[in-house]
Parts: structure tokens; sequence; C-alpha cells
């Protein structure tokens, strides 16, 4: 039995994965963004376990607009790859922190680990035929 017929749907695919993921990655980020400096300075200490000890503010503030900026554009399909550039390095630096914070425990880190991976497929797949930059 042969699905081939399935290939016609591979752009809707990517029209449901990248729109499905930027929306969740925008309500997962608007809190931070809004949380202010408290919250950026918070979220910029996962800094620290990549050795980088200064302007914690400024890294969970990127980190935010990431979340918020990068998911809605990769939502629209509009710098698509530009957007999942941003919001892999974010999920590798979201995966190390839990990583070291939980003591390696699979449950945790893996989260963030498979959207980078995901994310680090979109920038090689591109935004598919239904985004702003096929337009």
């Amino acid at each position: 039995m042969t699905l081939s017929w399935l290939g016609a749907y591979r752009d809707v695919g990517l029209l449901i994965l990248r729109a499905g993921l930027g929306i969740m990655m925008v309500l997962h980020g608007w809190p931070k963004l809004a949380g202010g400096a408290e919250r950026w300075e918070q979220v910029g200490g996962a800094m620290a376990h990549l050795g980088i000890h200064f302007w914690p503010v400024l890294w969970g503030f990127a980190a935010a607009m990431s979340e918020v900026i990068g998911g809605a554009l990769l939502a629209i399909g509009f710098l698509t790859r530009f957007a999942a550039i941003l919001l892999t390095f974010t999920m590798i630096v979201a995966a190390i922190m839990v990583y070291r914070t939980t003591g390696g425990n699979f449950v945790e880190w893996s989260h963030p680990a498979e959207l980078a991976i995901v994310f680090f497929s979109l920038i090689l797949i591109g935004a598919g035929r239904y985004s702003v930059d096929r337009a």
C-alpha cells in the first residue's frame, strides 16, 4: 500500500507545524516578557550554565523576545529561518539549564531539546508554500 498522495499535503503540514509551535512559543514567552527586569534576570541566569555570568537581564530579555517575536514570525512564516535560529538557540540553552538543575532528569530536559530539534529542522526545511516568506 502506497501513501504517496500524502506528499501533496507537505506544505499544509508545515503550516500546521509552524503556526502551532509559533503560537505556543508566543504564549510561553509572553509571561517572561511581561514579567519585567526581575523575571528577565531570572531567565537570563540560565546563561550561567554556559559560563556566561554577565548581563543576565539582557539575556533574559533576549530569550523572552526570541520566544514572543520568533514565535510570531514562525507562525506567519516571515523570516522563518531567522526565527528558527533564535528559537533553536533559546531551546538549547533551556535544555542545558534544565539538564543541570534537575540532575540530568530526561523527562525534564527532553522537552526543550525536542523543540530545539524541530526548530533546527525548520532552519533547513524553510517555511513552505503557505507563508509570508513564499509570497
